[in-house]
């Protein structure tokens, strides 16, 4: 008797495979046509034209949701008439109908497709909030001089995935503890010190600019957003359910607001709440691109260790309820750091915690926190900590950006100055026979 064996590999497995064997292909992939680039620019004609092609400045961004932290940034070079590429992964970027003179914005499509541009970049500096660089597929390009992250949060630099940050080459931060974040992580991976200027948050200054603006809000019933942030360690994964029908049982206005990630990593159990709770009345799912009238409209906060939290406490200023979701560092750069993150030091003098016990006293965690004064004194210890250089993010992030820009063009003039002066007699007489020009 013949046996007829059929291997099976289940559909989660299977694409983790396909997404290994796709990785492994695009490395090889850029490998080889970084050698073909490297060979086709040794010469040093070839590299001169090279740099002549070079782009000053490249911004690049995976999200359109990062727009809140870049729009400020390109507005202030588009001011100083600073010539930049503004590179972007979503199609419907806001970017793209914007109406530049000195800034050229560019869709370059997605996930590896994106990261092939990008590891072959021929730029002087690259500014991203995209962490992982070197780590996964986005790869230093040989051909870029500098790259530069800037955060798209208030809180801790040590709240990436681990080695987030390690290959950047600058870190401009808000915070004198993510200067000390970064000073530890550098000594315990013998990593060279990076620069790390403290130059404040220019989308947070932006968001406040704008609060101002618009003025008191009309009376209205009390509302409660909740704004999770994704993965099991998140909100929804969490107390899901319970906690929705809680918040439902205050008669407040209930909006929720899942965390972007969460319709492509967490789809099964978002659909799931979604289809469950369908009457707006008492559940309003908001998904807007921009969330500042939403956090308006909200009297208060409900979220675990999202970024969302010091966007609503500082900015807005208004209390929140922290859930106790036993948030598991392991996979972050914070787990190398024996102290708890700040993020996790501040939230108690911010509001109060919600647990599994007290989930069905929700009603008054809310009233207590709305009405309780002495949270706001939490508040402006947490701005005084992570917001430094209030109002000025912009101009210094962007001062900093055409630093770094300045010094390498200078430092290339030098290189290429002395690489002049070190020419043979010998080299000079040959390219003489050959008339051509040595000036």
């Amino acid at each position: 008797m013949q046996y007829i064996y059929v291997l099976y590999i289940d559909p989660g497995t299977g694409g983790m495979l396909f997404t290994i064997l796709f990785g492994l292909f695009s490395v090889a992939l850029f490998s080889i046509r970084a050698l073909l680039m490297k060979l086709k620019f040794s010469s040093g004609t070839r590299k001169n034209k090279m740099n002549a092609q070079k782009i000053p400045i490249v911004v690049f961004t995976d999200h359109k949701r990062y727009w809140n932290v870049f729009e400020p940034l390109l507005n202030e070079f588009e001011k100083r008439h600073q010539k930049v590429v503004y590179m972007t992964c979503s199609e419907d970027d806001p970017a793209l109908s914007k109406k530049y003179e000195h800034i050229t914005c560019e869709y370059i499509g997605e996930g590896n497709k994106a990261f092939s541009k990008l590891n072959l970049l021929n730029a002087n500096i690259v500014v991203a909030t995209t962490p992982s660089l070197d780590v996964f597929q986005w790869k230093r390009s040989p051909n870029v001089d500098y790259y530069i992250h800037v955060q798209h949060g208030a809180n801790d630099i040590s709240m990436y995935r681990m080695f987030g940050t390690d290959h950047f080459d600058a870190l401009p931060l808000s915070g004198e503890y993510q200067v000390e974040e970064i000073r530890l992580l550098e000594k315990m991976r013998h990593i060279k010190p990076r620069e790390a200027p403290i130059v404040g948050i220019p989308y947070m200054d932006e968001m406040k600019k704008r609060l101002d603006a618009a003025g008191e809000l009309p009376p209205h019933e009390r509302t409660v957003l909740m704004a999770p942030s994704w993965g099991k360690s998140g909100i929804l994964s969490r107390f899901g359910e319970k906690l929705i029908d809680a918040l439902i049982s205050t008669g407040y206005k209930i909006i929720v607001r899942p965390h972007p990630q969460s319709y492509a990593s967490e789809k099964e159990m978002l659909d799931k709440l979604m289809s469950k709770y369908t009457d707006p009345s008492k559940v309003e799912w908001n998904r807007d691109n921009d969330n500042f009238e939403v956090l308006r409209r909200a009297d208060i906060l409900i979220s675990d260790f999202s970024g969302i939290i010091f966007d609503f406490t500082l900015v807005f200023d208004k209390p929140l309820i922290y859930t106790d979701t036993k948030y598991d560092i392991s996979p972050y750069d914070a787990f190398w750091i024996k102290e708890t993150p700040w993020t996790f030091r501040i939230l108690p003098e911010l509001g109060l915690v919600l647990n599994e016990e007290n989930v069905s006293e929700i009603k008054d965690l809310i009233d207590k926190c709305i009405e309780d004064p002495s949270f706001a004194a939490g508040r402006d210890k947490a701005r005084a900590e992570t917001w430094l250089h209030m109002g000025e993010g912009t101009k210094r992030t962007v001062d900093f950006i055409m630093e770094k820009y300045n010094e390498v063009i200078a430092k290339k003039a030098a290189e290429e100055k002395e690489k002049d002066k070190n020419v043979s007699p010998k080299s000079t007489r040959h390219l003489a026979l050959k008339g051509k020009s040595i000036i």
